[in-house]
């Protein structure tokens, strides 16, 4: 007489495993079709954060130490800021692009170190270049934390008014850097030339 009974229990109890399978396959399909640099980011569109880093000693171009972050060099450039680190693979399969990336006068190219050792990090510029005109020390990883970094690598856009335009979560590729990064930055530097004609006294 119990056995009717056990059938819809039996059922009940299947019935969330099935529902969480069914999720999960959805998000395994989502991964795998999407584009994990699309991932919004809930920074778009506010102030950079104001978390200043020590440089990384002993490096330097044409002579001159390379300065740590300082959230003021924001205001009036446009900024590229790439989190990387140098036990990350794809950060060194980027670093070519980044050099030519650094070569557009328009834009200052900003290095955060992610968890890195000095020495590492100075080893891997030695070997791949060093695309960067500031680069930021974050051993710990809390100003990290406080740009929204999932994972290096990352960059992110700051227009000349301080403001982050856009993020690119992953690595840079020639695909994302011509087809998306660019066109931001023509975006960026264009919005910040209206904003300084703007500005000037008539």
């Amino acid at each position: 007489m119990n056995a009717p009974a056990t059938r819809p229990n039996l059922l009940l109890l299947l019935l969330p495993l099935a529902l969480f399978a069914a999720l999960a396959l959805l998000f395994a399909l989502g991964l795998l079709h999407g584009d994990p640099s699309r991932l919004p980011s809930a920074l778009v569109g506010r102030p950079a954060p104001q978390t200043a880093l020590p440089p990384l000693a002993g490096i330097a171009r044409d002579g001159i130490a390379l300065p740590g972050l300082d959230p003021a060099l924001f205001k009036g450039h446009v900024s590229v800021v790439n989190v990387w680190a140098s036990w990350c693979g794809p950060c060194r399969d980027e670093v070519p692009l980044l050099n030519e990336l650094a070569t557009d006068r328009r834009i200052q190219l900003i290095g955060i170190n992610y968890k890195d050792s000095a020495e590492n990090a100075r080893r891997f510029l030695s070997h791949f270049g060093n695309p960067y005109s500031v680069i930021g020390v974050d051993a710990q990883g809390r100003a990290s934390i406080e740009w929204g970094v999932y994972g290096v690598p990352e960059t992110f856009l700051v227009g000349a008014d301080g403001v982050i335009a856009y993020k690119l979560v992953g690595q840079v590729t020639a695909e994302n850097i011509n087809g998306v990064l660019k066109a931001e930055i023509d975006k960026a530097v264009a919005k910040g030339a209206q904003t300084s004609s703007q500005d000037r006294p008539d």
